[in-house]
């Protein structure tokens, strides 16, 4: 548990996440209060890694239930092992004759086996899924649901009754209770509106791509061996190309992919070749791809321009001081 906001923002840090004071409130909120956080937000601006650096810095488990269309309550919850029954069944067969001795009629057998349903329908035989994992956990951890938006607005609905009482009914064993609350974080890209009633259970968050100076930060914290003057160029770049009408704007981890790349080539500031040949690595479509190279064609020529006024300046500066 965490002990104050600060707590927060030391404990992730150590996790190797940078995070706001704003971030760092919600989620010592959510522990507090006991829940959920439905964290929204462009995709790859570390929605997900909050998540798993919540749990590495609370030192418990994570558990991962990610969304889908047509995902229904028998994936996220629990299912029977049909195919460990019927093992079982030919195993026992000897067993069940046993059971079935001195019936004349076949609805005495029926009545016989009916009474064993609690020995193939029990804790034995059934395959818990992330939800059920989560609420019967003899002890705390993170409940990840990801990507929420992309499952249906049913499963959304169940998924409602679930957060309110972190309890589930199966029909063969009972109301199972949580023992203890997991810390929940729904993440969301988006896709579609997330229902009023989901959003009245949750702590809301909204993650938006960093100013360059934290994302400068990141970019230091998770590529170590990067060159100072590569790191500012790489981060200016990918904040410049942000603005552009691209079809997919490059996240944080394209930025991070971009800079290990260069990183590997041994680069330390940007050129135009070394640009042309390595901008797939930020960006997917042929389109933005076309739609970027102006633009860095025009950020080159401004860096060339600096290097050679500031080359000028420092001869001047030389032969001044020679006079």
């Amino acid at each position: 548990m965490f002990e104050s906001v600060d707590d927060v923002v030391s404990r992730l840090s150590d996790q190797k996440y940078i995070c706001n004071r704003q971030i760092a409130t919600v989620v010592y909120l959510a522990s507090q209060l006991r829940k959920p956080i439905l964290v929204e937000g462009p995709a790859g601006v570390g929605k997900t890694e909050l998540a798993k650096v919540v749990a590495g810095a609370m030192d418990c488990e994570l558990l991962r239930l990610q969304c889908y269309e047509g995902l229904d309550e028998a994936k996220a919850l629990y299912e029977w092992e049909y195919a460990k029954q019927l093992l079982y069944t030919q195993i026992l067969k000897d067993k069940i004759s046993e059971v079935l001795e001195g019936t004349t009629t076949l609805k005495e057998a029926v009545e016989r086996i009916g009474k064993q349903d609690s020995v193939f329908f029990s804790e034995r035989f059934i395959l818990p899924r992330p939800l059920l994992q989560a609420i019967s956990a003899d002890h705390p951890l993170v409940l990840l649901i990801d990507e929420i938006d992309k499952s249906d607005s049913e499963f959304e609905a169940f998924l409602l009754e679930v957060l309110s009482d972190f309890q589930v009914s199966v029909p063969e064993l009972g109301t199972i209770q949580a023992q203890h609350l997991p810390v929940v974080v729904l993440t969301s890209n988006n896709a579609r509106e997330m229902s009023d009633a989901l959003k009245r259970r949750c702590l809301h968050l909204f993650i938006d791509f960093p100013n360059q100076e934290q994302e400068l930060e990141i970019v230091k914290l998770k590529v170590p061996g990067i060159a100072t003057q590569l790191a500012n160029q790489v981060v200016e770049v990918v904040q410049s190309i942000r603005k552009l009408d691209l079809k997919k704007v490059p996240s944080i981890s394209e930025t991070l992919d971009w800079a290990k790349a260069l990183t590997l080539l041994n680069v330390h500031r940007l050129e135009e070749s070394q640009v042309n040949e390595t901008l797939n690595t930020i960006l997917k479509y042929e389109g933005d791809v076309r739609k970027a190279e102006a633009e860095l064609k025009e950020y080159i020529s401004r860096q060339k321009a600096k290097v050679e006024t500031q080359a000028t300046s420092q001869e001047q500066d030389d032969k001044d001081l020679l006079h």
